[in-house]
């Protein structure tokens, strides 16, 4: 029984996990979700390339037509998938585009609100929320949050 106990503890069962650091799992939700936007968009945009029945038939665009908006969501899809890798290796410059990628998507599925009016409203509900969390917890990394509050505890003075 003892053997059994040495076992999973060195396995790692049973032993508390690490606490991830801050908005490390916001940043992988962001990164789950640019890439389920991603399918979306791509989905959507091939089926309004190939004029699929499940857009409204007689809706009228600002400019362009169905077939031009589906070529510019998958276009945007594509961009997504790109961004999900980026924000996955914690690069800046792939947040920073993720959070352009997710306005323009959301100012893309507002044009494309006559055509499909229900889902352009959620996808516009889960560009927001793609936004905030890039925004919100994509900072910098835990090791420089670390650095900066090492000399805030020397300032509180001595403590023994």
């Amino acid at each position: 029984m003892a053997t059994a106990q040495h076992r999973m503890g060195s396995a790692g069962f049973g032993q508390p996990r690490a606490a991830a650091p801050a908005g490390e799992n916001m940043l992988r939700f962001a990164a789950v979700l640019l890439g389920i936007l991603a399918l979306f968009n791509g989905l959507d945009g091939i089926a309004a390339i190939n004029r699929s029945r499940v857009f409204v038939g007689d809706a009228t665009f600002v400019f362009g037509d169905l077939r031009a908006w589906g070529w510019a969501m998958l276009g945007l899809a594509v961009a997504q998938a790109f961004t999900v890798v980026g924000v996955l290796a914690r690069v800046p410059a792939a947040r920073w585009f993720g959070v352009t990628v997710l306005v323009l998507n959301a100012f893309a599925q507002m044009a494309f609100i006559p055509s499909y009016p229900v889902w352009s409203v959620m996808i516009i509900a889960l560009d927001v929320i793609g936004v905030y969390a890039l925004i919100a917890y994509g900072g910098r990394p835990p090791a420089m949050e670390t650095a900066e509050a090492a000399p805030a505890a020397d300032r509180a003075g001595p403590t023994a």
